[in-house]
């Protein structure tokens, strides 16, 4: 008995020390889902990071909510191996990660658009790009200065960081690149440029139009914009033609006549084939991330949409 049991617990103890501890621990972080992601997209993320993590019970979702600019520097720098902004990287940063000697995948997921919003109080609800332009170049600073204005009174425009893609978006796409100029504030996030609208009525907020919604899945709201604090302003691109302003909803996202719109991307640059964070990249554009994407969020997704026309008749 003793000659058989010897060789039995020897072998065991040659394979206990045989098994790296390391590549087990390493094992255990297979199914994180580590990403970095631009504010400006916390509501919508919030539920597709639930419903995916309610699918695949064995993920750890591990979401951090940051400015555009920080959530790439994360990815540049090898902290996070996914993130979700409203750019893909340029020439520079994918040099910075074939660098590390990783892959890169990136996939336009969606197209967002800013809401520019004012208080209850405030008369005036609607403005055109060029408009807006020179408030951010500093040429308007009184509301009495816009074309369709009836308030009198000095004008502030609040937005929430700076780093933010809001920032860029305004400095770029209104700016020519320059710096923002004028009675121009940071808020800090979303939801305090929402308060500030709230506070004061001679400001106009800019937010991501999914930070509009009352409660989490609350699509009644994104459709109307009804019952909100705050008035969502009518948004045109030239003139005074009625037909011309348009609110933030996805049927003017998707015809092209809401002219405030920027893409959402998401970037990969986990080298393994089948990891979860993987996985979560493809559910993020693939039939079942962008039907949530088109029915939770104001967010139009980037497969083909179907537009219809309804005539309700009494």
């Amino acid at each position: 008995m003793r000659k058989l049991l010897f060789p039995f617990l020897l072998l065991l103890l040659l394979v206990s020390c045989g098994t790296n501890p390391k590549k087990a621990n390493s094992y255990l972080h297979e199914d994180d889902v580590k990403f970095a992601a631009d504010v400006s997209f916390l509501p919508i993320l919030q539920e597709l990071s639930q419903l995916y993590g309610l699918r695949k019970p064995e993920s750890v979702m591990l979401p951090l909510y940051c400015s555009e600019d920080s959530a790439i520097r994360l990815l540049l720098a090898d902290s996070v191996r996914m993130a979700i902004s409203t750019r893909p990287l340029n020439d520079n940063e994918k040099a910075i990660v074939g660098q590390h000697n990783l892959p890169l995948l990136q996939s336009k997921i969606a197209y967002d658009a800013f809401a520019l919003i004012v208080n209850k109080e405030n008369p005036d609800t609607v403005i055109n790009v060029n408009e807006l332009r020179k408030i951010v170049q500093g040429k308007i600073t009184r509301w009495e200065q816009l074309e369709m204005g009836s308030k009198k009174g000095e004008l502030s425009l609040v937005f929430d960081a700076s780093g933010s893609s809001t920032v860029r978006y305004m400095k770029d796409s209104l700016n020519n690149g320059k710096d923002l100029k004028g009675n121009i504030f940071a808020q800090g996030s979303n939801l305090k440029v929402i308060q500030t609208i709230k506070d004061n009525p001679n400001a106009i907020g800019v937010v991501s139009t999914d930070w509009l919604r009352v409660h989490q899945g609350d699509t009644t709201t994104l459709q109307n914009f009804y019952d909100l604090d705050v008035r969502v302003m009518l948004v045109g691109k030239v003139g005074k033609a009625k037909a011309d302003w348009q609110r933030p909803y996805q049927y003017y996202i998707a015809t092209g006549e809401y002219p405030l719109v920027r893409s959402v991307w998401e970037i990969l640059t986990d080298p393994r084939t089948r990891s979860t964070i993987r996985s979560f990249f493809f559910f993020l554009k693939e039939n079942d991330g962008q039907r949530v994407i088109n029915s939770s969020s104001q967010l139009l997704t980037r497969n083909q949409v179907q537009i219809k026309e309804v005539v309700i008749k009494n």
